[in-house]
């Protein structure tokens, strides 16, 4: 716990099994109270091995239910367990766990309600191994929804996330959808929302057991990004309100 709040951690896994002790190794255990893993119907022993390395909080999906989809069921079982804080870290050890306390206070202290990790805060995305055309995707994608949604966000793609307990109750996440695109959907909400964003900077690790989608895949995570950009601007305007973005607005919303 942090200052009374608990701390859980939700790992996001699919072919998880040759970092994953890796990932548990670095993670906190005295400010971290509960972990909890969900196995996308992964083809390798990911689940065999998180209960040999002492997980408790294992959900198996027999079918693979998709990136976003794993994180429904990761946010569902976090909230259902009396997280104050929750933090979604990739098992892949792309991101490294030595920065949850660090999160993890930005959120309890009242700072900011959404915490994110940056790959690009600091300038070591490249020298990770990201390579150069998701590079220039990235820039070119948050320069965009920067300039229309109205935030200064350094990136809108790192998978390390951290949220209050009040963001994951008051979005309608489970409207989103369950592929990749369910990162930039809900910070979209985020925004529209008035949630401050609070960034931390974050070194990335681009390496063979690391999950990354392919060229093909981008290209189509790059369309759904301009997809959720304009069902946002819409929403904000007035003018058209995806049942996504049916909540009840806490803040003020955020000004371009």
């Amino acid at each position: 716990m942090i200052y009374d709040k608990k701390v859980v951690v939700v790992l996001p896994a699919y072919n998880a099994a040759r970092t994953l002790p890796q990932t548990l190794a670095e993670i906190d255990r005295s400010i971290v109270d509960e972990i909890i893993l969900v196995d996308d119907a992964s083809q390798d022993n990911t689940v065999e091995l998180a209960r040999q390395l002492g997980l408790t909080h294992i959900i198996v999906h027999e079918k693979n239910q998709g990136y976003g989809g794993n994180q429904k069921t990761c946010y569902r079982k976090a909230l259902s367990l009396g997280a104050d804080i929750v933090i979604m870290l990739h098992p892949d050890y792309q991101y490294t766990p030595k920065l949850l306390p660090a999160m993890a206070h930005l959120v309890a202290t009242g700072l900011y309600p959404v915490v994110l990790g940056s790959r690009i805060l600091g300038g070591g995305a490249l020298k990770g191994g990201m390579p150069l055309y998701k590079y220039l995707a990235n820039r070119f994608l948050t320069a965009f929804q920067n300039l229309f949604l109205g935030a200064k966000l350094s990136e809108y793609h790192t998978g390390y996330r951290a949220f209050a307990r009040e963001v994951l109750e008051t979005l309608p996440w489970h409207l989103n959808s369950s592929d990749f695109v369910f990162d930039n959907e809900l910070l979209s909400q985020v925004i529209l929302a008035g949630y401050p964003i609070g960034e931390i900077s974050c070194p990335t690790r681009y390496f063979p057991e690391a999950s990354s989608i392919n060229f093909r895949r981008s290209v189509v995570y790059g369309l759904g990004i301009l997809r959720v950009t304009l069902q946002h601007v819409l929403a904000k305007l007035g003018l058209y309100r995806h049942p996504r973005y049916i909540f009840e607005q806490k803040r003020a919303p955020i000004q371009a």
